[in-house]
C-alpha cells in the first residue's frame, strides 16, 4: 500500500494540522483586517491620492483583471528607502504554489479554515465550474512539499466541492509515483493501485515542476499552470524579461514593477565582471531555484571566490544588486537601496524583513489573500566582518533542506500578522497597498508572458521560449 496517496473526504479539517502552532491562536492585527477588508475602490483612491500621476480608471483595469494561467501568486518584496528617505516596496520574486496560510492569522475568527477556504471558494471553484469538462473524472490535489498546506486545500477543495478529493505526492525523483499521463488526462493512483481519471487539480508542485507536468495544456485543469512556471513564476530569468515587457507599457501611466537592478542571461565565468561593476556587492541566484536554494548573497571576495568554486547544473544565472546596509549595498543604475529593517529590538538590533503578500484570481479582480513576514537569522549590521556569513544577515527564507532531501522550516523567524509581531515591522496601511499593488502588477506580467508563449493554436511556443531562456539543461527537462 502507498502511503503517498490518500483520499480526503468532507468534513474532516482539523486546524491545528495546518497551522503554525504559533499561528494557530493569533489574533490578526486589526490594520492588516482592515487592509485585507478594504473594497477595490477605496484602495484604488488611496493609491491615485498618493501617486497622482496614475489614472484611477487605469489602476481599476489592471485590478480587475483576469489572468489566463497566473491565478494565484504570491510576492516576496523588501521595504527598502535610499538615502534621500524614500520608501518603496520592492518585488524580490513572485511564487507560483507560494505557501502562506499555514502562517496567515485568522481573518474571520468564524471560519476555521481561513484562507484555504477562500481560495477554494473564490477562485477554484469558480474556474472549475467556468471551464469545459473535457473529461470525466475526480478532484485531486498533488504536491512535492509542504504538507500541511498542500493537505490542508485538499480538505478545504473537499468540502468546497462536497466530494473527496484525491491528495498524491509528486516528487521529481520518484521512479514509481502516483501520478501519470495519458492521452492529456492526468492519473492518479489510490491506497489500492487503481488509477482514477482526473477533472481538475489543484497542485503545489514547486521543485521544477516542467518536469513532470506537460507545459502544454492538458485536458485535465491544473490550477497554476506549468506554464506559469516558466513563464515567471518559477523562473526567475524569465520573469526579469517579463516585468521589464510589462514595465514598458506601466510607465507611461505612472506605475512601474520595482525590483533589484537584474542583469539576466549570465554565464558563470561574467559573474566576477558584473559583481565588480555593481561596486562589489551582489546577488547571483540560480533563476530556477526556489525556497531560498541557489541564492548567493556575496559582499566581498571570499563569498565570491566560495561561489565560483561551485559545480552548477544549469548554465544561465541572473545576477542583481545587493540591498543590504547603506554602507554595503550595490551602485545601481538607481541609486542605492538598503533596507528599512525592523523596529529596533531591546538590544538595538534591526533585522531584515521581507514580506509576502498572497494574492488570487476572483470574480470581482485579484485580491489580498494572506500576508506574512520573515526575518533574518542575525542583525543588519553597518559593516561585514571579514569571514562572516552574508546570508545570515540578508536571507530571510524559513526553508531548510534536510541531509534527506526532506523539508522543514525555521519558524523562529517567522513573524506573524498579528498584534505582537505586526507592530515590529515597522510599516503601515499605505505600505501593506504598496504592496499589493507590486505583487499584483508582477503577476499580470508573469500571466501576459506566460499568454506570449502560445500561439493561435494553443500550441506551447518552444522556439520562443528558447529564445528568451536558451538554457540546455532547462530545455532538456521540459515536458511538452
Amino acid at each position: 500500500m502507498k502511503k503517498s496517496t490518500q483520499l480526503i473526504q468532507p468534513n474532516g479539517f482539523e486546524a491545528e494540522n495546518h497551522w503554525y502552532p504559533k499561528a494557530l491562536n493569533a489574533t490578526i492585527h486589526p490594520l492588516v483586517s482592515f487592509f485585507l477588508n478594504l473594497k477595490k475602490e477605496r484602495i484604488v483612491k488611496r493609491y491615485c491620492h498618493l501617486h497622482p500621476k496614475v489614472k484611477a480608471d487605469y489602476l481599476e483595469k489592471i485590478l480587475a483583471y483576469k489572468p489566463r494561467h497566473f491565478i494565484w501568486a504570491g510576492a516576496d518584496l523588501m521595504h527598502v528607502t535610499n538615502e534621500d528617505g524614500k520608501r518603496q516596496m520592492v518585488v524580490i520574486e513572485n511564487n507560483s504554489c507560494p505557501s502562506g496560510q499555514k502562517s496567515m492569522p485568522l481573518l474571520d475568527e468564524n471560519q476555521e479554515q481561513g484562507g484555504y477556504r477562500l481560495l477554494m471558494e473564490r477562485t477554484i471553484k469558480p474556474l472549475v465550474k467556468s471551464k469545459k469538462r473535457n473529461v470525466s473524472g475526480a478532484l485531486a490535489v498533488i504536491y512535492d512539499k509542504n504538507p500541511m498546506e498542500a493537505i490542508g486545500y485538499a480538505h478545504a477543495m473537499a468540502d468546497v466541492f462536497d466530494t473527496g478529493v484525491h491528495c498524491v505526492t509528486y516528487d521529481q525523483h520518484d521512479k514509481d509515483p502516483d501520478v501519470n499521463f495519458k492521452d492529456g488526462v492526468l492519473y492518479v493512483r489510490d491506497s489500492q493501485g487503481e488509477w482514477h481519471p482526473i477533472r481538475a487539480t489543484f497542485r503545489y508542485l514547486t521543485q521544477r515542476p516542467w518536469n513532470r507536468l506537460p507545459v502544454q495544456q492538458s485536458k485535465t485543469h491544473i490550477f497554476n499552470s506549468t506554464a506559469a512556471c516558466l513563464a515567471g513564476g518559477r523562473n526567475k530569468m524569465m520573469a526579469s524579461k517579463a516585468y521589464d515587457l510589462y514595465n514598458t507599457e506601466l510607465r507611461e501611466m505612472g506605475l512601474e514593477i520595482l525590483t533589484p537592478e537584474t542583469i539576466w542571461d549570465v554565464s558563470k565565468a561574467e559573474i566576477p565582471l558584473w559583481v565588480q561593476k555593481m561596486g562589489g556587492q551582489a546577488v547571483v541566484k540560480n533563476p530556477y531555484s526556489n525556497a531560498g536554494q541557489g541564492v548567493y548573497t556575496i559582499v566581498n571576495q571570499a563569498e565570491l571566490d566560495a561561489f565560483m568554486e561551485q559545480e552548477f547544473h544549469y548554465e544561465r544565472f541572473i545576477v542583481q544588486s545587493l540591498i543590504g546596509n547603506y554602507n554595503w549595498s550595490s551602485i545601481s543604475n538607481k541609486g542605492k537601496f538598503y533596507h528599512v529593517g525592523t523596529i529596533p529590538n531591546d538590544k538595538g538590533n534591526t533585522y531584515v524583513a521581507d514580506i509576502r503578500v498572497m494574492v488570487s484570481a476572483t470574480a470581482t479582480g485579484i485580491r489580498p489573500l494572506a500576508v506574512y513576514a520573515r526575518r533574518a537569522k542575525k542583525p543588519l549590521v553597518d559593516d561585514i566582518v571579514d569571514g562572516a556569513d552574508s546570508w545570515d544577515v540578508l536571507g530571510t527564507n524559513l526553508s531548510i533542506k534536510n541531509e534527506d532531501g526532506s523539508w522543514g522550516s525555521d519558524t523562529n523567524r517567522l513573524m506573524l500578522m498579528d498584534r505582537r509581531d505586526f507592530n515590529r515591522l515597522g510599516i503601515g496601511l499605505d505600505d501593506l497597498i504598496e504592496a499589493y499593488i507590486q505583487t499584483v502588477l508582477s503577476m499580470i506580467a508573469i500571466d501576459k508572458m506566460a499568454i506570449q508563449l502560445f500561439n493561435s493554436k494553443n500550441k506551447f511556443r518552444m522556439r520562443l521560449f528558447k529564445s528568451l531562456d536558451d538554457d540546455k539543461a532547462l530545455l532538456n527537462e521540459i515536458m511538452i
